[in-house]
Parts: structure tokens; sequence; C-alpha cells
């Protein structure tokens, strides 16, 4: 049933149609208003969203919001969502919000976060964490300072007001995020190769070699497991299962450069990885309204040819029985030294946990800095709180 708040209608979004509007929300509102924002394409934000087609939906559910003023017009959105493999982990009775966009004005944030936090209240939940499109392996986080740059690929924009509003409605901030910045220029190059020297001569046998594209799903899975692995102690993860995690290498197949992603091997067994990848957004920016077609496709190109300098590492991870022994500087080392050569010049690593002190102190002793702030939000629902 749609809620009301004032002049703001809350509707659940039923049929392709009404995904379309949801879908809609972002285009309408952003261009003319915040230069910075990168509009994803339309296709891949479709493919998020349909069960069909987003292997999420074989455990998760998603229950999207469309809010609309007096006139009919969209003025914000939500999605409510519960994620399965969580619970399966936690059991901690949390669901997630995402997806979420308005107007400047906290009536409509109120009544979107309303619809959205009784769907999971509804579903016995107790607690909601966020933002999450639709899980935390995907875009996620909301940005709270860095909002003069443009964000990274499949990293979130979003205007500065959505952090007051979320505090209006009681949210506090659960987790702290960095985008680091590491540019050719000042990266501290020999301190990283005196480190990894050493690291090699502690722990004899390792050796580093770049993604083979011949296997690409062996390589894929063999990533997923040293993945699972190594997160599984970090706050919030949540383990990927096999079909989420090959349809993101899919999704990366198309811009993956081989030559950008490496396995540190231990006398052959792999046991550390680092994905890096083309910053896109700056080719997608000239992508107007996050359509190829009919006059995207040409521009993408031409900008994916001239324009992409810089790329980002959204994943790197050492198994858990060689964590401490400095392996990530291995990683590090290979992607700061193949960037150059492959048309890079600086790379954004991101994200980074607040509570991540050793990662933290590596990256800025060998010259990355702090970028952009993102956080991760949670609100208790159970109880009236």
């Amino acid at each position: 049933m749609p809620t009301s708040t004032a002049d703001v209608t809350v509707r659940p979004v039923e049929g392709a149609r009404g995904r379309g509007r949801f879908i809609d929300v972002p285009y309408d509102f952003y261009p003319g208003r915040y230069p910075n924002w990168v509009p994803p394409l339309r296709r891949d934000v479709k493919a998020t969203l349909d069960p069909s087609e987003n292997a999420f939906f074989e455990h998760g559910d998603m229950q999207l919001f469309l809010a609309e003023d007096a006139s009919g017009a969209a003025v914000g959105r939500v999605a409510g969502i519960v994620n399965g493999m969580h619970l399966e982990t936690y059991d901690d009775a949390t669901g997630f919000f995402g997806f979420f966009e308005c107007v400047e004005d906290y009536a409509v944030a109120e009544a979107l976060l309303d619809a959205a936090t009784d769907w999971l209240r509804g579903r016995g939940l107790e607690r909601v964490r966020g933002p999450a499109n639709p899980t935390l392996n995907d875009t996620a986080g909301l940005l709270v300072d860095g909002f003069d740059r443009e964000p990274s690929i499949l990293m979130p924009y979003n205007p500065p007001y959505h952090e007051d509003f979320l505090g209006r409605y009681g949210f506090e901030r659960s987790m702290t995020m960095w985008a680091y910045y590491v540019h050719k220029k000042y990266c501290q190059f020999e301190r990283l190769e005196r480190g990894v020297d050493l690291v090699k001569r502690r722990t004899p046998g390792l050796s580093v070699r770049p993604l083979d594209m011949s296997r690409f799903e062996e390589e894929a899975r063999t990533i997923r497991e040293i993945y699972n692995d190594a997160w599984a102690e970090n706050w919030g993860f949540v383990p990927v299962t096999e079909a989420e995690f090959l349809q993101l290498a899919e999704e990366m197949k198309q811009i993956v450069e081989p030559e950008m992603v490496f396995f540190v091997e231990h006398e052959g067994r792999p046991v550390g990885f680092s994905i890096t990848l083309p910053n896109v957004n700056r080719a997608l920016r000239h992508v107007d309204d996050g359509r190829l077609f009919p006059l995207g496709l040409p521009k993408l190109f031409l900008h994916m040819t001239y324009g992409v300098y810089e790329c980002r590492m959204p994943l790197m991870g050492v198994r858990r029985d060689f964590q401490g022994k400095g392996l990530d500087s291995l990683l590090v080392l290979a992607t700061i030294e193949n960037g150059p050569p492959n048309g890079f010049d600086a790379c954004e690593m991101s994200w980074v946990l607040d509570s991540n002190e050793r990662l933290k102190n590596h990256v800025e002793s060998i010259g990355g800095v702090k970028d952009k702030e993102y956080a991760m939000f949670e609100f208790g629902m159970g109880n009236g709180e």
C-alpha cells in the first residue's frame, strides 16, 4: 500500500514500467546540479535490479520504493534489502537499504526511509544498515567527503545532505572507509622496493604473476576462494557465492587489463591477489544519460582510447595463513610498476576500512593520501528504536 506524508506519496515499485521510473530518478536529478556525478550505464543498473539477471536474488530479496510529489513527479527512491548470505553469516536480524536518492527535502527522505524500514520490520528484522546497492560487494557506502571530485569506477556519489538526512532519521555511522590516491610522481618506490626485498628474504618461494586470460574462469574461482578466506574476519564481510562472483568476473572481463591483475604465489600455490581496473568513469562521464545508443558508444570508445589515465584497485586479498607477512607489498609494487606502461599514471585504492590500521599505514608509507571519505550507517528498528 502507498504511504503519504504531506505532499509526498511513497509507492512500492511494480512491474517493468515502475522499475524503469525507479532507474530514471538519478538521471533526472543530478545533471545540472552535481557536475561530478558520473552516470552509470542504465543497462548495468537494470541488470542489478532484475531477479532474472542478478545472482544476488538466489539468496536475497529486494523491494523498491518510489516517492512522488503531488503532481506525480518522482522525487526520490529507496530499496529495502534482505541479504540471505548476511543473515546466514551473522544471524543478527539486520537488513539493508540502498539505491537511496531524494531531493533536498527531509520529508521526502523520511517517507522513503519509513517505507524501507517498515518493509524490513515486516520481515522480522530489527536493524537496517546501508547504503548497499544491494551488497557490500557491489557499489556501497555513502560519500561524506570529496564531493568536488568524480567518483572512481564502482564507487558511489551522492549529495552532501544525505548524511544529515540519515542522522536526523536516527542512523549512526557504523564504519568509515577511505579512498587513497597514489600517483607515480609521489610514490615512494625505493621504500616499497626495500620492503618487497625484505618480504622475499623472510618468506622464500614467493613470486608474482599476472592474470592468465586463457584460463579466465579458473582464475576467477581462485580469486573467489582467496577472497572469501582473506576477508572472513573483516567488518561486514559476507561470503560471495560462486554464482555472484562469476557474474562479477564476467562483468569485469569486459574492461579488465590482464597486466593489472596479479597473483602472488608461494611455491606455485596462489596465496594472494589484487585486481586493478581502468577507471572507466573518466569515459562514462561523457556518455549522456547513461545510454550507449545511439550516440553513447562512439563517445565511450573515444574517451576510453584517449582519456582514461587512472585506475582503481577495488579488491586485494591474502590468505589468512599468509597475512602479516607483507605479501600485499608485492601486489602493490607490481601494480605501480605496470601502471605507467599500460597508460595509468595514478591509482585509487578503495575502499580501505578505517579499522584496517595495517593497510592504512602501508598505503600512507608509500605516498598514498586519503582522497575521499565514505561511511556505512545503521539504525535500530526494533521496539520503536
